[in-house]
C-alpha cells in the first residue's frame, strides 16, 4: 500500500485508503508499505549499523549481556529465546522505550518491565545509539499516523487508539541477526507478535513467511524501501478479534538482517474490546477464523502441552508483555524474579 493516498488525497482518497487498509487488516493481517517517508538511505545507512554491532567480538557484545538486565534488555546470543518452546536460531539485541523504572517488587509484577536499555560505550561503535534511536522515534511516528488511519478504517475518531496508550507508552524493538537456519528448525518459530502493531523492515534477504487464512505459508518479499506491517495481539483483543494477528516465521537460507519495530501502550492500558459498529461485530460472528482466534499460550500452558496458539486474551497490555517473557526467558524470569515463577 502507497501511503501518499492517505497524505496527498483528498477526503475521500483518505477514506478510501482507510477503508482499504482496514478490508486488509481484517481479512489477511499482513501488508507491505510504501511511500511512507523514510529514505532508503536512511535504511541503508541503518543496516549498515546492525552488520557493525553483530559483526564486534562476542566478548564486547556482552558487556550488554540480556542476562545483566531485569527489564529483559539487551543483546543476546544465537538461541537464546523461546518462541512455542522452541529455540529460536538469531542473534539479537533488544531494546525498548527508556521509562523510568518502578521499584523492583513492584506489583503488577508488569510494571517491572519499565526501565532502561544497554548501550555499549560510544567509543565502541560510534554513533550507534543515536542511530538505533533515531530509527526508534521515527517508527514510533509512523505507528502513530497508522493507528489513525486504523481507527478511522473503524469509524472510529481518529485518535482512538493515541489516547488509550496512556502517559508511559512503551514499544520494544529487536535488531535481529539470523544465521542460515539449521533444517527442521527456524530463525523464529511460528507466533503472533505481543503488541499493537509491528513495523519491520527486512535488509533484501528473504525468509518471513507469513500464514495466510487457508493455513499456506506465504513468503514475504524483502523489497527495498518497504515495510512489513502485520498486527499484533494487542489489537486483537481490543477490536474483538476483527483485526487478528496473524502467525508469521522466518527460515532463511543465507544470513539475513531484519528490524523489527512494535508500537505499544502504557503497561497499565487495558486491552478490553472497544465498542465497534454492528457490522464489524457481525463480520466476527459470521466468521470462523474470526470468532475463535486465539492468543500465544501462556508459559503454564506450553507445559501443559496446549498449542502454541490457542489460549484466551488477557486484559491488560502489561499482563500480555509479562507472558511474554516468561514464555520466551523463563531462566531469566527465575533468576530476577524466583517467587513469582
Amino acid at each position: 500500500m502507497s501511503l501518499a493516498q492517505w497524505r496527498d488525497g483528498d477526503d475521500a482518497a483518505r477514506a478510501a485508503f482507510a477503508d482499504e487498509l482496514r478490508r486488509i487488516c481484517h481479512e489477511v493481517g499482513f501488508l507491505t508499505l510504501v511511500d511512507h517517508g523514510i529514505e532508503p538511505e536512511f535504511l541503508d545507512r541503518y543496516f549498515a549499523g546492525l552488520a557493525e554491532f553483530f559483526a564486534l567480538p562476542e566478548d564486547t557484545k556482552a558487556l550488554i549481556d540480556k542476562q545483566q538486565s531485569r527489564h529483559f534488555r539487551g543483546w543476546e546470543r544465537v538461541g537464546a529465546e523461546l518462541t512455542g518452546n522452541r529455540v529460536d536460531y538469531r542473534e539479537q539485541l533488544d531494546l525498548s522505550t527508556e521509562n523510568e523504572p518502578y521499584d523492583a517488587n513492584a506489583l503488577p509484577a508488569y510494571l517491572r518491565l519499565d526501565g532502561p536499555n544497554q548501550w555499549l560505550p560510544d567509543e565502541l561503535l560510534p554513533g550507534f545509539h543515536d542511530l538505533v534511536n533515531e530509527y526508534f522515534a521515527r517508527m514510533g511516528e509512523l505507528a502513530d499516523e497508522l493507528m489513525q488511519i486504523l481507527a478511522t478504517g473503524l469509524k472510529l475518531p481518529a485518535n482512538t487508539f493515541a489516547t488509550m496508550f496512556g502517559e508511559k507508552p512503551l514499544s520494544f524493538a529487536k535488531l535481529i541477526s539470523y544465521p542460515p537456519t539449521p533444517p527442521g528448525e527456524a530463525g523464529v518459530n511460528s507466533h503472533h507478535d505481543a503488541g499493537f502493531l509491528t513495523i519491520l523492515a527486512q535488509n533484501g534477504v528473504a525468509g518471513l513467511q507469513a500464514e495466510s487464512p487457508d493455513g499456506q505459508w506465504i513468503d514475504v518479499p524483502p523489497e527495498r524501501g518497504t515495510f512489513v506491517v502485520n498486527l499484533g495481539e494487542m489489537l486483537q483483543s481490543m477490536t474483538g478479534n476483527y483485526y487478528v494477528a496473524t502467525n508469521h516465521r522466518v527460515i532463511t537460507e543465507e544470513a539475513r538482517f531484519s528490524a523489527a519495530y512494535f508500537h505499544g501502550p502504557d503497561l497499565r492500558s487495558s486491552l478490553a474490546p472497544l465498542e465497534l459498529a454492528d457490522e464489524f461485530a457481525e463480520a466476527v460472528a459470521s466468521s470462523p477464523r474470526h470468532r475463535d482466534a486465539g492468543f500465544m499460550a501462556k508459559r503454564t500452558e506450553l507445559l501443559a502441552g496446549e498449542a502454541g496458539i490457542g489460549s484466551t486474551p488477557v486484559p491488560v497490555f502489561g499482563e500480555q508483555m509479562w507472558n511474554y517473557y516468561v514464555r520466551s526467558y523463563p531462566d531469566m524470569v527465575r533468576a530476577y524474579y524466583p517467587e513469582l515463577v
